[in-house]
């Protein structure tokens, strides 16, 4: 049996008390994850590690829009297609108002989820995009025990789109080819006979990740994925999302287990 570990976005900004967006519960989250890895060590032949990256100035920050008298929205404010098109929200930058405004119909369309402006996070190069410490020393120690190296995959760094899906961007930029579908990814994940899931958070970049490579991997290969439950946890009020993931993915064929009891 060939076992492949994919851990989303395990970075201090989620996994921390002191990140910028800490989910409650990820820090258990990541001891159990880390004891997990160490425990398995060789037992796992792959590890995918994906990696929020962010620009300061991205279309889901606050500095990217101002209303009329020249402030930021508040994280977690919601931005729809009415609230640009009325002027409730501008882009700071008058330039891009076209193209923030087709992006959020974009969103409507494809039935993404409305523009949420979160806490500016995972900043490339930043403390906060930094791995989660006891994960990062058991990943270490894996790729030294199995002379394997980390598959590290980066999301995120375009500024006028939102990448919860480390398999491809919730709005395709044509022009921008780390937005479109990550089919390396897929292939390899394809290779494995199992697929153990982790990181963060349940509701967001997991569910749309594991989602994502689902519909672009073949009904049969679902039965594949086994979801660790706690080494995930959701964004506080967002546990509706995580819930119906999870529902929807084990109609699908997804497993469910924790990871001291997993055996390899």
């Amino acid at each position: 049996m060939k076992t492949h570990l994919l851990v989303i976005d395990p970075q201090r900004d989620f996994t921390s008390p002191t990140g910028s967006l800490f989910v409650a519960g990820a820090d258990q989250d990541m001891n159990r994850l880390a004891k997990m890895i160490t425990r398995l060590d060789r037992k796992i032949d792959d590890i995918h590690i994906t990696l929020d990256s962010h620009q300061e100035v991205h279309i889901a920050h606050p500095c990217f829009w101002v209303n009329s008298s020249g402030n930021n929205p508040n994280p977690f404010t919601l931005i729809s297609e009415k609230d640009v098109t009325d002027g409730t929200w501008m882009p700071k930058n008058p330039g891009l108002r076209t193209r923030a405004l087709n992006y959020v119909k974009t969103l409507n369309v494809n039935k993404r989820y409305v523009l949420c402006i979160w806490p500016p996070h995972c900043i490339i190069g930043s403390v906060g995009a930094a791995i989660d410490e006891k994960v990062f020393a058991a990943l270490s120690n894996w790729a030294k025990n199995s002379f394997k190296r980390v598959d590290f995959v980066p999301k995120g760094s375009n500024c006028l789109t939102e990448h919860y899906s480390a398999v491809q961007a919730d709005v395709v930029d044509n022009s921008d080819p780390t937005t479109m579908l990550n089919t390396n990814l897929i292939q390899m994940l394809s290779t494995a006979d199992v697929i153990l899931i982790a990181g963060e958070a349940l509701s967001h970049c997991v569910a749309n990740t594991i989602t994502d490579v689902a519909n672009n991997f073949g009904e049969d290969n679902i039965k594949k994925f086994v979801l660790l439950e706690d080494c995930c946890s959701n964004v506080g009020g967002f546990e509706k999302l995580g819930s119906d993931f999870v529902f929807n993915m084990k109609k699908r064929g997804m497993k469910v287990s924790k990871s001291t009891e997993y055996l390899a």
